[in-house]
């Protein structure tokens, strides 16, 4: 059992049953360009330094151990894994978007994965017709820390469901942004907060730091 320091905030004592969990963070709504198919929620990225602070919040749990997944949302070139069906996603393959092999599909060059298994959905929730939740507790996992994109679509739709998996969810605030600034901070302050402990990332920092002893 690998310890956490007992003064930390974020409620985690056992990095063992931890698992972070990286929501979204692609090149298709996180940067600017000619790949943005979300230009406002890119520009909430950017304004909140969101992509700095999962760089940290991601170094942080690979030097700990952590157990880390990340999530992409991508489809396969005709669609048919594309489980949503609400108007919201019709533009996907009207306008050929987000296809799996696509740069908007990639993961942002900060925080690609080393080795870490990636789960891709067509659809917003993570846990949805995907192996997560088997994969989380078969590795024991208890907590999910988690951050991305959107905090009030994406995120959120995986805090409800690891809640009512039994799991405890941990949002890292400054990891997440929305398409607008209130959308995010309703969610933080009202919504995510009934599920969820919602921190900052330096909290996550200590949490993820070893325990040092004083003689």
């Amino acid at each position: 059992m690998r310890m956490v320091d007992a003064r930390n905030d974020s409620g985690i004592r056992d990095l063992d049953r931890v698992a972070l969990l990286m929501i979204d963070y692609q090149v298709g709504l996180c940067v600017g360009g000619p790949s943005c198919v979300a230009p406002p929620l890119a520009d909430q990225v950017e304004a909140r330094a969101v992509l700095r602070s999962a760089a940290e919040v991601l170094g942080a749990a690979r030097r700990a151990g952590v157990l880390v997944v990340h999530v992409r949302l991508a489809f396969d070139s005709a669609y048919v894994l594309r489980t949503n069906r609400t108007a919201r996603f019709d533009r996907y393959p009207t306008e050929r978007l987000l296809q799996y092999g696509d740069e908007g599909a990639q993961f942002v060059p900060e925080l690609e994965p080393d080795g870490e298994p990636v789960v891709t959905k067509g659809w917003v929730n993570p846990f949805i017709g995907t192996p997560l939740l088997s994969a989380l507790t078969v590795h024991g996992i208890e907590t999910v820390v988690l951050g991305g994109v959107a905090t009030n679509l994406a995120v959120e739709s995986a805090v409800r469901h690891a809640a009512d998996c039994g799991l405890q969810p941990v949002v890292v605030e400054d990891m997440c942004a929305s398409t607008r600034p209130d959308l995010h901070e309703f969610a933080v302050e009202h919504t995510l907060p009934m599920f969820a402990r919602v921190v900052s990332s330096s909290s996550i920092l200590s949490t993820f730091a070893p325990v040092r002893y004083s003689l």
